[in-house]
């Protein structure tokens, strides 16, 4: 069964041509109301970007995802390793926002919040826009061979994207290893850190590769997300989409014509004059339907409502619309499976909320020393352990002691009795907890051990004794 001419958008993507090669996309430069809106919203969202990892709150850095030492800060609230189950809850949380909020608005997120789109959209290629031109002025500049002027702008264009490839890279630096690692490395010098310094430079090419070469091919092929919305978009979603209702008509669209009356031929409102598509960062139709490309930018919206007020028809012939809407004219409602994502959402916040509020800032485990049984001391019994002390906070402790609680006996440290642990740091080491036998009711007697810094418990751990079965 061959296929309808105009269903040939199917089997393609706007960016590869027939040969299977890559085809660049000039997009034509936007402007409107949506897109002012993005331009105050984007510079908002970069400026939270660049700075998050330099805010910090009670000493913990705004934002930080510490991979190699599993230490994550999230609005200034500090994860360890300790706590990653709290971790994985947000990202949870987080993931099944995102889910809730495609299933209701669709990709609105890729359009208006994701950092590939601000940077893209609002950084490197307004900078383009700013040295090469508009779409027809980078077309040309394209074809033409290479001479002082083509050679000229595409230098300065490109340096220009190198330097913020590179302050980029230093930003995401920071969120991986801490802005305070990042300002030691910068006056310590490269030499002493070169590992991060060649980090750094992987980083910067990665960047300047995507924003240069690779593009809206991050939103076509890499991210999972577009793929995602295929799953969870409905007839209810609202999206950018084309009122092929009002475009179409009974006729189809057609070329405007100022002498007819549009109302009477039959003739769908779309003239057809393909704006929508020159203006489209990922190179789609938008008429052709939703789309895995279509990241919900809102430069078509803008691009037609110039078109139609310039022909003086109506407004709104591409807007934000769900697919019921456009087809049977139903207003908007809140589906049950809308509910039942919200309903999921508001238990996992509750659980992280009230797993929070279960946190301590101050983390201590005493462990039995693996292999080594008790030991007869005259009447009394001694177990050999391990402790740990995690300092979540950012307060030095710095005198630091244990106290046996509900039962009488002695509980030595080894080697140094002064301990002190520093700010978000841990110290461990070795102790020796004495009880008569006598007081000992069972082979296996749980014990509690109170931490104190001065005067002040900060912690309690449990631990279990070790004993003979029978003392006869």
């Amino acid at each position: 069964m061959s296929k309808l001419p105009n269903e040939a958008f199917r089997d393609t993507i706007g960016t590869i041509d027939e040969k299977g090669n890559r085809k660049f996309l000039f997009p034509k430069k936007p402007s409107g109301k949506f897109y002012d809106y993005r331009k105050w919203v984007s510079y908002f969202l970069l400026l939270i970007l660049v700075a998050n990892p330099f805010i910090k709150i009670d000493g913990n850095q705004f934002m930080m995802f510490n991979v190699l030492e599993r230490r994550f800060n999230i609005f200034g609230f500090p994860f360890w390793p300790q706590d990653f189950y709290l971790f994985v809850i947000s990202m949870i949380v987080g993931v099944v926002f995102v889910i809730l909020f495609t299933v209701i608005f669709g990709r609105i997120f890729c359009g208006w919040i994701c950092p590939q789109t601000i940077f893209l959209e609002m950084v490197f290629r307004r900078i383009e826009y700013w040295i090469e031109g508009d779409r027809g002025a980078q077309i040309r500049l394209e074809k033409q061979e290479w001479n002082a002027e083509k050679i000229r702008k595409k230098t300065i264009k490109w340096t220009i994207f190198l330097i913020i490839s590179f302050l980029i890279a230093n930003v995401f630096l920071a969120y991986l290893i801490g802005s305070d690692e990042l300002f030691k490395m910068i006056e310590d010098g490269p030499g002493t850190h070169l590992s991060t310094l060649i980090s750094l430079f992987i980083f910067t090419g990665v960047f300047y590769f995507v924003f240069v070469w690779f593009r809206e091919q991050v939103c076509i092929i890499a991210c999972p997300y577009g793929r995602l919305q295929g799953v969870l978009l409905d007839n209810k979603s609202i999206n950018v989409a084309y009122d092929f209702v009002r475009g179409e008509k009974e006729v189809g669209r057609a070329k405007f014509n100022k002498q007819e009356d549009r109302s009477t031929t039959g003739k769908g409102d779309c003239i057809d004059c393909k704006q929508c598509v020159n203006v489209c960062p990922t190179g789609i139709d938008i008429r052709n339907g939703t789309q895995l490309e279509c990241i919900n930018c809102t430069a078509c919206i803008d691009e037609c409502d110039t078109i139609m007020e310039t022909v003086g028809l109506p407004k709104g012939l591409i807007r934000y619309a769900s697919e019921d809407e456009i087809e049977k004219n139903a207003k908007f409602k809140f589906t049950p499976r809308m509910k039942g994502y919200s309903a999921v959402l508001f238990i996992l916040i509750g659980i992280l909320v009230g797993l929070m509020f279960l946190r301590t800032e101050v983390e201590a485990v005493f462990l039995r020393l693996p292999g080594q049984l008790f030991q007869h001391k005259g009447d009394n019994i001694s177990n050999i352990y391990t402790f740990k002390i995690i300092n979540k906070t950012n307060k030095d402790f710095n005198d630091i002691h244990f106290k046996l609680v509900g039962i009488k006996g002695t509980l030595k440290v080894v080697g140094e009795q002064d301990l002190k642990v520093p700010k978000q740091g841990m110290k461990g080491g070795t102790v020796f907890i004495e009880i008569n036998r006598f007081l000992l009711e069972s082979d296996k007697t749980n014990l509690e051990i109170e931490v104190y810094e001065g005067n002040k418990k900060i912690e309690t751990s449990k631990t279990s004794f070790l004993s003979p079965r029978s003392f006869d």
